[in-house]
């Protein structure tokens, strides 16, 4: 559940409803795709959150394919641990583990725009936990936390079971003092002392962490309790940073862990400057959102990222100029002669013969090769747009959403046969594209970098991005949606009844004219469809993935590529006088949530 979905759901349902309860039903929800054949890839298509190779590290022997992590507060009962490695996130803690399930646990409140943890928080027995990871297929470090007041027996019978299944064991300084043992320390199995803030200060607990046993340790965020319920100071960034400043003056080397005090990139990138190695979220990932694991790599990347070599992109340039050109022909075309000779051939009929039985079905082919024009143009300037501004900087994702569409859209030549009618000139048009289109795909192999932002604060100019991001992706997938049933319409029954009303004649007294005359018809809706399916996917793969801080042409794209087939689409049924509200209720739609999408996403994308 990216983050444009989860705040309008958490506004409006989340917040108003239990917290166990809505928190179960996101966790749950999730897993459940994520269990489902393709549902995986499904998550990576909505929320494209894998960390870049570039935040890959290796600490004690692990390999973390991101510095963030996911506290076990936020899961305790491993709701939704199978679809939180596809959110980015690096590895998951998981309990507190306990032998048997204690009899007295309470579940969060929410109190003003805060969680409150129990002090009796809910824990997770060792056979659960066993259980769900058994059934598992994890692919990022899991770290179990071992309950606070386990005793040596349940310590040892804990490790020695979760051992094939978790990364490490994290436990109080005065459980690894006491309890691990030669034989343990064979595991493999690194051990971190987990303290808090006041702990740190007590030169005893520096004895311990001198032990080889001892891999490093986790600093909890400071916090107060309020009738054994307690929370994060609203401070416990600035707090965490100090601590995490000190113990590395004092011991540069060893491996320090954070839990909470991040509910913003900022506060993340100040804990990573001041010397962590690992940063697991807390209720801040519940506050700022599933996106927030994604925009904490962004602006981590930011930081690191090195003026780099430009990647060719001049024929993939070359692709949308093409498709723009070519739209520029079928709208002279279509305004001018609007069937040409191979198709006055095909008919049997000229243009001044069909004009002379009904002039309505000139202006109705017209309306069709007109749409397909606008969102040919359309189309074009967003191909364009991608190769100028995302290939040639070399982000990976504007190469995946350029190829895609353009695969789709050759797919679409099918479509054109349906009903047995193939123009030549639709052939010429795909000879020329297919060439360029592999001269596009081989200079963008080399495209693999990953996006990166400067964005810092969960601000209200970041929250009104989001509603706009969730405008744009409505507007791209009902484009699509419209292509795939326009495209069906084309190849199956060809005509809706408002057609036939404008047309002021059945499908039957059309043959009658002529038994082609219908095959030329449903070319072009097909046609036209194909076409709204390529823009449709081109604009939802360019807001899921484009919306970043101050990304000025995702907003001049969308601003810009739409403009021809919506003037297009509006313009052509007022210029044959097609204006039967029904009908074009669905192109009223599309120009109310573009609107929308520009008016609120102006501050986050424009504004440096």
């Amino acid at each position: 559940m990216p983050d444009w979905s989860y705040h309008p759901l958490k506004k409006f349902l989340l917040d108003n409803i239990n917290p166990k309860t809505g928190r179960e039903f996101i966790h749950k929800s999730m897993s459940t795709i994520a269990s489902i054949p393709g549902g995986r890839s499904l998550i990576g298509f909505l929320g494209h959150m894998k960390p870049s190779r570039d935040l890959h590290k290796e600490i004690n022997h692990t390999r973390f394919s991101s510095p963030i992590g996911l506290s076990g507060q936020i899961d305790p009962n491993l709701s939704g641990i199978n679809a939180f490695q596809e959110l980015g996130f690096g590895f998951i803690e998981i309990g507190p583990i306990v032998i048997n399930e204690p009899r007295e646990q309470e579940e969060p409140r929410r109190k003003n725009d805060h969680i409150l943890f129990s002090n009796h928080q809910e824990k997770i027995p060792l056979k659960l936990a066993i259980k769900k990871l058994t059934n598992l297929n994890m692919q990022i470090p899991i770290f179990a936390k071992i309950d606070e007041q386990a005793t040596r027996n349940e310590w040892n019978l804990i490790v020695q079971h979760l051992t094939p299944f978790v990364d490490g064991f994290i436990g109080t300084s005065e459980q690894i003092n006491l309890y691990i043992n030669k034989s343990e320390i064979s595991f493999g199995r690194p051990f971190y002392a987990s303290f808090s803030e006041d702990e740190i200060y007590n030169k005893e607990l520096w004895k311990l962490i001198q032990q080889p046993y001892v891999a490093g340790i986790l600093v909890n965020a400071p916090y107060h309790t309020e009738d054994n319920y307690w929370r994060e100071v609203d401070n416990a960034n600035e707090l965490l940073v100090k601590v995490v400043k000190q113990v590395k003056n004092l011991h540069p080397e060893l491996i320090v862990i954070t839990s909470g005090g991040v509910e913003t990139p900022e506060e993340a990138c100040s804990l990573v400057h001041a010397g962590a190695d690992l940063l697991m979220l807390t209720d801040g990932y519940v506050r700022a959102g599933p996106g927030l694991p994604k925009r904490i790599h962004e602006r981590l990347l930011f930081e690191k990222v090195q003026p780099s070599k430009k990647q060719q992109w001049l024929w993939s340039f070359m692709f949308g100029l093409s498709i723009l050109i070519g739209g520029i022909i079928a709208l002279y075309f279509a305004f001018t002669s609007i069937i040409l000779p191979y198709d006055e051939s095909f008919i049997g009929l000229t243009k001044d013969e069909i004009l002379q039985v009904n002039p309505l079905i000139l202006s109705f082919m017209s309306h069709d090769r007109m749409a397909l024009a606008g969102t040919m143009i359309s189309g074009g300037i967003l191909y364009m747009q991608l190769a100028r501004h995302g290939i040639k900087n070399g982000l990976h994702w504007s190469k995946i959403a350029f190829h895609t569409a353009a695969i789709v859209g050759f797919l679409g030549i099918f479509l054109f046969i349906g009903f047995g009618y193939f123009d030549w000139l639709h052939d010429l048009f795909w000879l020329i594209l297919l060439p360029i289109f592999y001269l596009s795909y081989i200079e963008g192999k080399k495209v693999i970098g990953a996006p990166y932002s400067s964005h810092e604060k969960n601000d209200r100019t970041w929250q009104l991005g989001l509603y706009g991001q969730l405008m744009f992706i409505i507007l791209g997938f009902s484009i699509l949606i419209g292509g795939i049933v326009i495209s069906t319409i084309g190849v199956s029954k060809v005509f809706v009844s408002t057609d036939l009303s404008f047309i002021c004649m059945t499908p039957q007294m059309l043959e009658r004219i002529s038994n082609n005359l219908i095959p030329v018809i449903a070319h072009d809706r097909a046609g036209f469809g194909s076409a709204l399916v390529s823009v449709g996917l081109l604009v939802l793969m360019l807001s899921l993935w484009g919306f970043r801080k101050g990304e000025r042409w995702i907003w001049n794209t969308l601003c810009l590529g739409a403009l021809p087939a919506f003037i297009a689409g509006i313009g052509t049924h007022l210029y044959i006088g097609y204006t039967t509200f029904i009908h074009l209720l669905p192109v009223y739609f599309l120009v109310a949530l573009y609107l929308l999408g520009l008016v609120l996403s102006y501050p986050f994308l424009k504004r440096n």
